[in-house]
């Protein structure tokens, strides 16, 4: 993500003090799952939100300039124009917070955003991503690089074993996970962030963002997790600066929902052609 937070000292003490009662953040994580979600109009206008949080991705091996292109078409016109009209937000600009690719896509990724008249921002994985593994001149090089081609965002991976072994690391941001893993973005593992996060705000002034990635597909669970960031961040969380989503596939399901909120009938699959 862009770089905000000036930082503040590290309290290694206050670290130390941190204690995670397992048995009331599970259940917390499971009042959160069991909800029942908003309905309507409600509905479709958190879901339009939703869309605006979203890091839509591409982090294939398998990526071309042409399928970045479509992906950032997509990121410019997330939702069709006669749906959004229906809904009269078709002159409200919605566009997801970013499209995220990895460093050697970014020039693709500018160009396609440059011509289709936006300014939505690049982010990129850089560092090493997926685990992080490389040479500290190499994971600098590779964001130097990605900034240069124009990326306003970087998905930083940390080395995990200074972690591991104590030593600390500062950032504007703090995701789940990368999106690579067999478990991905948990409700637990996002409670106890959440609170690291609140906590961190009360004891210093400084706001730090949130971003959950891997395995958020539907729109109920879209509609989940900004629930979750309203309940234990609030209202002032809820925004791109803070919050965004890492997701690839979850688009479509929305678009979905949207178009059935709308039509009152669910979506053939040559609807809503995808990026």
């Amino acid at each position: 993500m862009a770089a905000h937070n000036l930082g503040t000292e590290l309290d290694l003490s206050w670290i130390s003090k941190v204690q995670v009662n397992h048995p009331a953040v599970l259940r917390r994580a499971q009042q959160v799952q069991a909800r029942r979600t908003v309905k309507k109009e409600w509905q479709a206008a958190w879901l339009l939100k939703a869309v605006t949080f979203i890091d839509f991705t591409t982090l294939s091996g398998d990526d071309t300039s042409s399928n970045v292109q479509r992906l950032c078409y997509k990121a410019k016109y997330p939702i069709r124009e006669d749906l959004l009209k229906a809904l009269n937000m078709h002159d409200k600009d919605i566009t997801t917070a970013a499209v995220c690719v990895y460093p050697a896509r970014v020039c693709d990724a500018v160009r396609a955003l440059k011509a289709a008249g936006c300014n939505i921002p690049v982010a990129s994985v850089a560092t090493g991503f997926p685990a992080g593994q490389t040479h500290l001149k190499t994971r600098l090089e590779e964001i130097r690089l990605a900034v240069e081609d124009g990326a306003t965002e970087i998905d930083v991976v940390i080395n995990r074993s200074l972690v591991l072994t104590g030593q600390w690391e500062g950032s504007d941001f703090i995701k789940t996970s990368t999106g690579k893993e067999t478990v991905n973005a948990t409700f637990p593992v996002a409670i106890v962030m959440l609170r690291a996060i609140r906590d961190f705000f009360w004891k210093t002034g400084n706001k730090i963002g949130f971003k959950p990635a891997g395995g958020i597909r539907s729109a109920k669970d879209a509609l989940a997790w900004l629930s979750l960031i309203k309940e234990e961040l609030g209202d002032e969380w809820l925004k791109p600066e803070l919050f965004r989503i890492g997701a690839s596939t979850l688009l479509s399901d929305i678009e979905r929902q949207i178009y059935h909120h709308v039509t009152g009938r669910y979506a053939a699959y040559h609807d809503l052609p995808m990026s």
